[in-house]
């Protein structure tokens, strides 16, 4: 009977960044915890399963009453993920509150949610930053920016657990 063989972390000069290189429509992280790595903000965020399965149905921001719900949702689940010593349950849920003020930020700031003018040249797509974009003019809405506000707010709660800080930095140390 053949073996499976066994993923293993991409060989790179940063092994602490996010490992874009994985198969996660077939990868189950839980499974296979050591090819985590944290990255950088909400890298990974729409990857990594099953947490993604399990914390993006809840993710909403369109009004503050949707925000609350959600934003406590999600960070119950980062609670019930800290309780089972699942560091990288904690690590996503962290990303998605993360996310949520990002992304509600941005739809407060730009009322399509569209922040930059004109598509991505063909060349420069797949890369971060503006490409030499303008920058839309902004227009607040308060309502989005509310909800921005409430993420944040969770966000933070989850990012400064000690014991999230705690599981973080010993995940890093052995890791990379």
């Amino acid at each position: 009977m053949p073996t499976r063989k066994q993923p293993q972390p991409a060989e790179t000069a940063d092994n602490r960044a996010f490992n874009y290189d994985l198969n996660y429509q077939t990868l189950n992280l839980r499974e296979h915890p050591e090819l985590y790595r944290v990255g950088k903000g909400e890298m990974g965020v729409l990857l990594v399963q099953p947490y993604k399965s399990e914390i993006l149905p809840h993710w909403r921001f369109k009004t503050p009453d949707i925000a609350r719900e959600s934003s406590e949702k999600i960070y119950q689940l980062f609670l019930d993920y800290k309780a089972k010593g699942d560091f990288i349950g904690m690590d996503m849920a962290r990303k998605y509150l993360q996310m949520g003020y990002t992304r509600a930020r941005r739809y407060a700031n730009h009322r399509t949610g569209q922040k930059y003018d004109g598509p991505v040249p063909d060349d420069k797509k797949g890369q971060s930053g503006a490409h030499g974009r303008d920058q839309l003019p902004r227009d607040e809405d308060p309502v989005k920016a509310e909800s921005a506000r409430i993420f944040y707010a969770k966000y933070v709660q989850a990012r400064e657990d000690p014991d999230y800080k705690q599981l973080r930095k010993a995940w890093q140390e052995m890791y990379g």
